[in-house]
């Protein structure tokens, strides 16, 4: 989860990468840090993940996913939920690094004025870059879409 600024004020991102292909498979984008956007982000991910049973959802111990409203998801979607220790950045440092490239990719490209303009930049920056564009050299210097397709050609890609 990270929070941003535009001019309006603040936005907050919570994202859920599948650390098998580097892609990120669900995110929720709101003004509001509640466990209803961490929620929103699990949600989305199991809309492009269907058969998800028994993945383990690894996050921080950010108040929004010890809330109830989370763990009542994770359990509706059977999948396991764990926590990193604390002040152990390491425990996520996948999605650290994913943080970092938004924020010197995106966020510190410019001033952003309104939180709409932020977001469609942000969802833009994933979708097209990220997924597409980005080379991962633990990919074998694929991009995350391009190694599903060889890894898995039976993943639904539109999602």
């Amino acid at each position: 989860m990270a929070g941003t600024q535009a001019a309006e004020g603040k936005l907050y991102l919570c994202a859920i990468k599948d650390v098998y292909s580097g892609r990120i498979v669900g995110y929720s984008i709101s003004d509001r840090m509640k466990a209803r956007l961490a929620v929103n982000a699990l949600d989305n991910a199991i809309s492009r993940r269907r058969d998800a049973a028994g993945c383990i959802v690894r996050s921080d111990r950010g108040s929004q996913f010890r809330s109830r409203k989370f763990v009542h998801a994770l359990n509706r979607h059977h999948l396991i939920g764990s926590m990193g220790q604390v002040g152990a950045a390491g425990d996520n440092a996948a999605m650290e690094s994913f943080f970092s490239l938004l924020q010197k990719n995106v966020l510190d490209r410019k001033r952003w004025h309104t939180r709409e303009e932020l977001r469609i930049a942000i969802i833009t920056w994933i979708e097209r870059t990220y997924h597409r564009r980005r080379r991962q050299a633990r990919l074998g210097r694929l991009t995350p879409i391009e190694y599903e397709t060889i890894m898995n050609p039976a993943v639904d890609l539109a999602a």
